[in-house]
């Protein structure tokens, strides 16, 4: 996924520099939700508040949760298959012809 900026959003390096003070400012009051940094005409960094920040923090965790939940889930599934339906790593490989001396 690609944010988009607005023209108004993206600050070469050498202007945020100079206006770092209202860039802040804007970003704490909200009047501007980011600021994309430029240098070379790549942006390297984003600005934005800390309350924004925390809250992508609080959203990552959460994503990190719901993976671990995920496998965890997937491993109690697992131990309930009963050992008959699962197939060697041998017979896979003959499946595939698969020489796994050369593995």
């Amino acid at each position: 996924m690609t944010v988009k900026y607005a023209p108004d959003e993206l600050l070469s390096i050498t202007d945020f520099t100079k206006k770092i003070a209202g860039v802040l400012k804007g970003i704490k009051d909200q009047s501007m939700d980011k600021i994309g940094i430029l240098k070379n005409n790549k942006l390297e960094a984003v600005v934005i508040s800390t309350d924004e920040y925390e809250r992508l923090k609080s959203l990552e965790e959460l994503f990190e949760t719901l993976e671990h939940k995920e496998i965890y889930d997937v491993i109690q599934s697992r131990q309930n298959t009963p050992l008959s339906s699962y197939v060697s790593f041998e017979d896979m490989a003959r499946k595939f012809n698969i020489d796994t001396k050369k593995l």
